[in-house]
């Protein structure tokens, strides 16, 4: 972490300077007549992207919710190892990796064989796989989750803070003006009602450049951009509850998975604190047209359904934190913004939906929250490069089409998931009765694990995704999935740290350099000439869409990383551009290169697959995903990609 660029300041370095004057200074009661991005729900979804937004003094953003203040007790509890290092961009991991269940294992138990009343243990796998992340699968309340980036919002430049008890009632957007005219800076009208005692009933009306709908299932923005989620219901009732209890069954702080011959299905998972556990259950099959709120479920009920899934083990339940019913269903929208089907080449989306706006599925794979979480992650860094100009506005578009197709992957998951859980396990002694092998389950379920890490994702090629031409010179960095982390050894100070967590939520790009075999002092080195380039040349994407008067990597930033020990390079005989002068002093940064850390084995060259004779520029856009990968002499290129996008 770094601070103090622009002067000493005592304190948390956490908490930004405000803003001046800061927006928490200025802020009266009602909500202001025109924000350039309105967030419409406070859950997972629009924190993300409010803390993302909130650390542009520039950009003036609002969050509102229909609630009275912020979630104390939430529903999701799954993060995923992707979710955590996105958690590290913004700073918080390891408040999250502090206070959360760890989930290092987990069990499949199955009826036994011999007596197929009672249960048996028939598998136990590591639950991530060594080296997928550096950080763990974790559980913690979703409520907590939201306090961290509540936390981000308030230490942010801008101060954001949510504004409680408002319910949208519709938006209007000005379509799009023809040639010649002039198009509204706010083209967007959203009509909201307070909903607090104090002033229940009074409207207000906002004007936006952009609004984001992250207002769940029953989203309101998605009803007004007359988008519909399209799917099906498994016809399939479960129960959730959070229970204080105590039981002889050996795995109950285990993630577990249960299946019992006649009794249904039960999957355990630990919460954080040592004694919390939430128990995921199965009920009934539901008819065609019933709904789950027909079947009457009480606490008791799920209890009982719990105990006999578990038999020969016991469970005494003391106290219930929460519990709800559900029935499994997938669905999922065509688009995520306000874009028609088949939108003019010079049209961009004003309005969008992210998270349960979305789409939904079963909560068992722990991918809501998560996959949420994403979606906003994916929208913030492109709003906020549109709206500081540091992009075309086409970046916009590709929103819809990246999200919707992960979307799409973990509903076809979910579904096959979901189906083979509520299947009944096969019976060896009765080959005729339907159901899924235990065995099956459990192979199934570590083929998919990358997946429900969700380190999976892949994004097709666009204008921010470049051709894997050169995806040779590191097979570890695939283009469109996510930047895999590795340690490497700080130059300056010899410290081990994880280059991953240089790509932090500040809306920037990165060029990742990593070096031929050549001594990066050499007049022969390809490293040496390409930081020449970006330094000096007219044609350098560095000089041509840096601000001017702003820092050299305010929008680029180049970091290298070299093949030679860090005792053996000398500091002072390296590129300029990796050494730049920041700030009002004009400081120097020493935070932008790195080496192997040859002492443990970890060479990164290794790790990801870099060819070591040529070397190359791995880019990373802000989201921690990689764009392209090029040859480090391949100026031109890496020119043009820039330029496709870039203003």
């Amino acid at each position: 972490m770094q601070f103090h660029l622009n002067g000493f300041r005592p304190g948390n370095p956490e908490i930004s300077e405000a803003a001046e004057p800061s927006d928490a200074a200025r802020r009266v009661d009602a909500l202001p007549a025109e924000v350039d991005v309105l967030i419409v729900g406070c859950g997972p979804a629009g924190l993300t992207l409010a803390a993302q937004l909130a650390a542009f003094p520039d950009i003036k953003t609002r969050i509102v919710e229909q609630k009275t203040g912020p979630l104390l007790l939430g529903q999701a509890d799954g993060v995923a190892c992707r979710t955590m290092e996105m958690f590290e961009a913004f700073g918080f991991s390891e408040r999250v990796m502090k206070e959360a269940y760890w989930v290092n294992e987990t069990s499949f138990w199955k009826p036994d064989d011999n007596e197929r009343a009672n249960i048996v243990r028939s598998g136990r796998i590591q639950d991530v796989e060594d080296g997928l992340s550096e950080f763990p699968h974790v559980i913690l309340n979703q409520a907590r989750v939201h306090e961290f980036y509540l936390d981000v919002m308030r230490n942010a430049p801008t101060r954001l803070e949510p504004d409680y008890s408002r319910q949208l009632l519709d938006l209007t957007i000005v379509p799009p003006s023809g040639e010649g005219v002039r198009a509204p800076a706010y083209p967007v009208t959203v009509r909201l009602n307070r909903v607090d005692p104090a002033h229940a009933g009074q409207a207000e009306t906002v004007k936006a450049r952009f609004v984001v709908g992250c207002d769940g299932a029953r989203s309101a923005v998605r009803k007004s951009l007359g988008l519909e989620l399209h799917g099906d219901s498994a016809n399939q009732a479960w129960g959730v509850m959070d229970v204080l209890a105590i039981t002889d069954f050996p795995d109950f702080r285990l993630k577990s998975a249960i299946q019992s011959a006649n009794e249904g299905n039960l999957l355990i998972i630990p919460r954080e604190g040592g004694y919390l556990v939430r128990l995921y259950i199965e009920l009934e099959k539901l008819s065609e047209n019933e709904r789950v709120s027909s079947l009457n479920v009480t606490p008791d009920r799920l209890i009982a359904a719990a105990q006999r899934i578990l038999h020969p083990y016991s469970l005494e339940v003391k106290e219930i934190a929460w519990w709800s019913v559900y029935e499994i269903g997938q669905r999922l929208c065509d688009r995520y913004d306000n874009l028609p089907e088949k939108p003019a080449q010079d049209s961009f989306p004003r309005a969008f939906i992210a998270g349960d706006a979305c789409h939904t599925h079963s909560p068992k794979a722990g991918q809501g929250m998560n996959v949420s979480m994403q979606d906003a992650f994916n929208l913030g860094w492109k709003l906020a490069s549109v709206l500081r100009g540091r992009c075309s506005p086409e970046v916009l578009r590709t929103y819809s089409v990246e999200r919707q197709s992960v979307a799409k992957e973990l509903i076809d998951f979910d579904r096959k998931w979901a189906r083979m859980f509520s299947a009944p396990p096969k019976d060896p002694l009765n080959r005729n009765r339907e159901g899924v092998d235990p065995a099956e389950f459990q192979r199934y379920f570590i083929k998919q694990a990358r997946f429900t890490a969700g380190t999976e994702t892949h994004y097709a090629r666009s204008i921010i995704s470049g051709k894997p031409i050169y995806q040779h010179l590191a097979e570890g960095f695939t283009i469109g999935m996510r930047f895999h982390s590795a340690p490497v050894i700080r130059l300056a100070d010899a410290k081990t740290v994880q280059l991953g967590h240089t790509v932090t939520a500040d809306g920037r790009w990165r060029v990742f350099a990593f070096a031929d075999a050549a001594n990066p002092a050499a007049s022969s080195s390809r490293l040496r000439a390409l930081c020449e380039f970006l330094a000096e040349s007219p044609g350098s994407p560095v000089t041509r869409h840096t601000p001017a008067g702003a820092d050299i990597d305010s929008a680029i930033d180049v970091r290298a990383i070299f093949q030679q020990s860090h005792r053996e390079l000398a500091i002072d005989a390296m590129p300029a551009l990796l050494l730049p002068r920041k700030g009002r002093f004009g400081l120097r940064d020493y935070e932008k290169m790195f080496c192997p850390d040859l002492k443990s084995g970890a060479d990164i060259f290794d790790l990801r697959g870099i060819d070591r004779t040529r070397g190359c520029a791995v880019v990373v856009r802000p989201d921690q995903y990689v764009a392209h990968v090029l040859p480090l002499d391949d100026y031109s290129e890496l020119a043009s990609f820039f330029d496709e996008f870039m203003l």
